[in-house]
């Protein structure tokens, strides 16, 4: 079977492009992207990167943003008056409402799989607390150790106390209602 007719060939490098300049040109036009509403809602695309974090009170560079010791500060007057001018904060809502998102409680999302908790469910309403049993148990899927069940079984008794809490006074109450 013939090769096809361009493989061969051999590929020629141009050395008159400059592909840098393509490259800088490229990620020059893209705007930046932010995250953050608060700080998207309040840029302003006229203006440098640096323009717009000092409008808003916030620091483009963190070692700048740092206080300087006072034997350095002696030394660069001329550089605090510069810095005065550029700490205007034009926009002190997007700190502030920064500042209040993150002074919200944490909402918990740790969530235990269904399966897991039917498994440790049934380990509990038939073997109570002998977790050696529980290893020997037919449901017992995954080989756990006696260890292993009984950590699968604090999470769930960490995860949610109160459901746990009724469950085993209504494996009391059945109990009693048996005897």
């Amino acid at each position: 079977m013939p090769k096809a007719k361009g493989k061969t060939r051999r590929h020629k490098y141009s050395y008159n492009l400059n592909r840098k300049r393509l490259y800088r040109s490229a990620r020059r036009r893209a705007a930046p992207r932010i995250a953050c509403p608060h700080i998207r809602h309040a840029w302003d695309p006229a203006k440098s990167v640096a323009q717009n974090l000092s409008d808003m009170g916030l620091a483009e560079d963190p070692n700048k943003a740092l206080p300087i010791p006072r034997k350095l500060r002696e030394a660069g007057v001329e550089s605090t008056r510069r810095e005065q001018a550029q700490n205007l904060v034009r926009k002190p809502y997007v700190v502030n409402e920064m500042e209040y998102e993150a002074s919200l409680p944490e909402k918990k999302s740790n969530t235990l799989s269904r399966d897991l908790i039917d498994y440790v469910r049934y380990m509990i309403q038939n073997h109570g607390e002998n977790y050696k049993e529980m290893a020997r148990d037919e449901k017992n899927y995954y080989q756990d150790t006696p260890k292993q069940i009984k950590r699968k079984i604090n999470v769930y008794k960490n995860f949610y106390p109160e459901e746990y809490k009724d469950f085993v006074a209504s494996l009391k109450q059945e109990k009693m209602d048996v005897q």
